[in-house]
């Protein structure tokens, strides 16, 4: 609780700030009670300006009834946990990455439908997904690269998505744009991965190619501004010269 207080205190810092969880959102096994002692007193405070995405943990008590009961609207329709909006100009995704519980995530799945006809129905200059577990990692054994969600890239790549966030590595790691094969492009997706808002850090494992950044051991919140053809980020560590990434990119 010590450490998601400290990342929340990030967030307290911007009042106006629209508030992305990468899944896990209150380890161990996502029981009603540990969202309440645990996530409800620390980043609940922002659960009216959140829009969260599940993760294994969120899963393991009980099939996610327990996070979905807690988040409400903020987890998109109850059972699925796929859904999208809109963040000024930008139109944002949120996947449900646990595959076993919501019909797949491949071709064909009710996920890979849903996510096609949403991009066909949004065309915005800017689009950005998220969802838990990364297509592209060089974390650990366990959160290192997963093929699994190879067709949400697939799908976000010919609708010109622009930047994809993920979780489950407990780390910070920031991909070059890239296809869904993983080849350097710049007409393909930044993906950053950011595992860093509480759990224990984990050390790396086999670097991936595009990985332009990459660290583990300091907790903090990435900071991203939405512009109308374009964004910035910001990596923001808990211990104010630590650890820190910034750059900015260009919508396609």
């Amino acid at each position: 609780i010590a450490d998601a207080r400290a990342t929340a205190k990030l967030i307290a810092l911007e009042p106006e700030a629209h508030v992305f969880t990468l899944g896990d959102n209150s380890n161990e096994s996502g029981t009603a009670a540990q969202y309440a002692d645990c996530y409800g007193a620390t980043w609940g405070q922002f659960l009216d300006r959140t829009s969260a995405s599940a993760g294994n943990h969120d899963y393991y008590a009980d099939g996610a009834t327990s996070y979905f009961a807690y988040f409400g609207r903020a987890a998109g329709p109850s059972g699925t946990g796929w859904y999208s909006y809109d963040l000024g100009g930008w139109h944002i995704v949120v996947l449900n990455a646990e595959c076993d519980y919501v019909g797949g995530c491949g071709p064909g799945s009710p996920q890979d439908r849903w996510l096609v006809a949403d991009l066909a129905a949004h065309p915005a200059t800017c689009t950005l997904a998220y969802w838990h577990q990364p297509r592209f990692s060089s974390g650990a054994p366990g959160q290192a690269t997963d093929v699994t969600y190879q067709w949400f890239w697939e799908d976000l790549y010919a609708f010109h998505a622009d930047v994809v966030l993920n979780g489950h590595a407990h780390d910070y790691e920031r991909f070059a744009p890239q296809t869904p094969s993983g080849k350097a492009s710049p007409t393909g997706i930044r993906e950053f991965v950011v595992g860093t808002g509480g759990a224990e850090q984990i050390l790396l494992g086999t670097v991936q190619p595009n990985s332009e950044v990459r660290h583990t051991g300091t907790l903090g919140v990435l900071k991203l501004t939405l512009r109308a053809s374009s964004y910035d980020w910001q990596f923001i560590p808990v211990a104010a010269d630590g650890f820190t990434d910034a750059g900015s990119g260009t919508c396609h």
